[in-house]
């Protein structure tokens, strides 16, 4: 207890000494390189978002995590967005669009007189050449490293340039605010992955002037740029005085602090140090609503956290372990423990408001003689020693991952699996677990297009084996009806296709599915306009400080 007030303690005082040189809502700091001494506090509007952990790359289509999303979000910008409190489809980059009769041909209709951060023009050459790097391997502005390619790309449209089932067949200039996206088949989601954030729109003369320093180099049309990026520390957004969209934004800068430790985040925000908090311990709601100078808000249910299996490695590669496994875990102790209401068992991998949401699966309930009876079938009668890589970051979907594989390591321990916890930085975990490194793992999955295919053919289609699909799982029955899926534009056919997938999926386990949770973020009194967008990548172009 002394080593854990130590710890948070010095946080605190990091945090001070952090913040009086950058101020936050109501702090105040002198201007010393103008000599004046000057109050920034009636001329500046600075707001500090803390989070518990840095961003992987600031190359947002490189990246899938959501700590990389919730910076780049407000640099750049795609050709579609989302509603700001939902997945409802609006106007961004482009104010109009039109699709053929037979769904093939998209034609956007793009913004006028918008300028990247550079001074340089949006328009719809940007546009292609952008898509081309994400498509194209041999692309001179793809920067991919070791055949690690654009991951989200492949799983929203497909594969790559050349690949069989590759969707965008052409990309087409038709003049300089005009683009058309022909595709070889329809795309039943294709206008949803549009507003992705991943899809943003970099400047061409930055990806020609950074090359692959473009992840520390950003530059977009978006409301704040870029200024600076102290790594696990820091990243500082200045205003986009230049922002196409008149009398925004309305901040005059973001810093983004990382700060690993909830207790320590919640500490800062009640001391005034920052404005913002992300991954909330929901222990603390609360107390949080109780707090005058505080305020709470709460994200739709748009995730799943999940144990994630090695599906390639021994001895997770045979169906009755993994089923076994499944068995041994008591989700409701979990939920119990540490989500305090703000979160369900997840028995599917989207939740359940999704589209083609099978409630008829019956997923695996706590019954550790079942699992004990399925490891013996397996010739795993006296179990086995196995390692469990936790998350070294409190997330939406597990806002306490060592207390979660803690609970595992007990529950699978009296079914005879000896687990060993193992422990990773974020970046190397991301990387790692990628790679395939590990057997057990913590993780989870937030949606970002408010369609199913997000979660399906990111994480468990076998064309996002070296992306997203970390469990290394193949299955050719699930990959046809995914794809199938993904290509039809009739919504009662896909939703069809996603619940004969669920059926699979739940039968051959590939994951132990845990929950799925209302993530919660809390903000001092003075903050704004802020709304909490059930991506968890919050726009931040209409949020002051009263």
């Amino acid at each position: 207890m002394k080593r854990r007030l130590a710890l948070l303690l010095s946080l605190v005082t990091g945090l001070a000494l952090f913040l009086a040189a950058c101020s936050g809502g109501d702090q105040t700091t002198s201007d010393d390189s103008k000599g004046s001494g000057k109050k920034e506090k009636d001329t500046e509007q600075v707001l500090i978002y803390a989070r518990g952990g840095d961003s992987s790359s600031l190359d947002f289509a490189s990246v899938s995590d959501g700590e990389t999303s919730r910076v780049t979000k407000n640099i750049y910008e795609s050709l579609l967005d989302y509603d700001r409190e939902s997945f409802e489809i609006v106007p961004k980059l482009a104010k109009e669009w039109e699709v053929s009769e037979d769904g093939l041909t998209y034609t956007f209709f793009l913004e006028e007189g918008v300028k990247f951060h550079d001074g340089t023009d949006f328009n719809a050459e940007a546009v292609k050449i952008n898509f081309e790097r994400w498509s194209d391997p041999e692309h001179q502005y793809s920067f991919a490293d070791d055949g690690y390619i654009y991951p989200l790309y492949g799983a929203m449209f497909g594969g790559y340039k050349g690949e069989e089932g590759h969707i965008i067949k052409e990309v087409n200039v038709k003049g300089d605010y005009e683009i058309e996206f022909v595709l070889n088949e329809p795309l039943g989601s294709f206008l949803q992955n549009m507003a992705m954030h991943y899809f943003s729109i970099t400047s061409p003369a930055a990806l020609e002037e950074h090359g692959s320093k473009i992840n520390e180099n950003p530059v977009g049309t978006g409301p704040f740029k870029f200024a600076s990026w102290t790594k696990d520390d820091q990243i500082v957004l200045e205003k986009n005085e230049d922002y196409w969209k008149e009398g925004l934004p309305k901040l005059d800068r973001v810093i983004y602090k990382v700060i690993p430790d909830t207790a320590a985040r919640l500490i800062a925000l009640k001391s005034g140090e920052v404005d913002i908090i992300d991954d909330v311990n929901p222990e603390d709601a609360e107390g949080i609503e109780a707090d005058e100078n505080l305020q709470l808000f709460t994200r739709s249910e748009n995730n799943v956290g999940y144990l994630g299996f090695n599906n390639q490695k021994e001895p997770l590669n045979n169906k009755q372990v993994r089923q076994a496994i499944n068995y041994a875990i008591d989700k409701q102790s979990i939920i119990d423990a540490l989500y305090s209401g703000y979160a369900t068992p997840a028995k599917n991998l989207i939740p359940p408001t999704y589209l083609g949401y099978n409630d008829e699966v019956a997923g695996y309930d706590y019954n550790p003689e079942k699992a004990k009876e399925l490891l013996g079938e397996a010739g795993y009668k006296d179990g086995f020693d196995i390692d469990l890589w936790v998350m070294p970051v409190s997330r939406p979907y597990m806002p306490d991952p060592e207390k979660v594989s803690e609970i595992i390591q007990n529950n699978l321990g009296q079914v005879g699996i000896k687990v060993n916890i193992v422990r990773e930085e974020w970046a190397p975990y991301l990387e790692k677990t990628a790679k395939g490194d590990q057997e057990l793992y913590l993780m989870g999955w937030s949606g970002t297009n408010g369609d199913p295919n997000y979660f399906f053919d990111s994480l468990m289609h076998s064309k996002a084996i070296g992306g997203e699909n970390r469990n290394f799982y193949e299955n050719k029955e699930v990959d046809k009806l995914l794809d199938q899926a993904r290509l039809s534009i009739e919504q009662d056919e896909r939703a069809k296709l996603y619940k004969e997938a669920q059926v699979l999926l739940s039968e051959d386990a590939p994951t132990a599915l845990l929950v799925h949770s209302k993530p919660l973020v809390a903000a001092k009194s003075t903050v704004k306009n802020f709304i909490p967008h059930p991506s968890t990548s919050d726009p931040l172009e209409e949020v002051e400080l009263e």
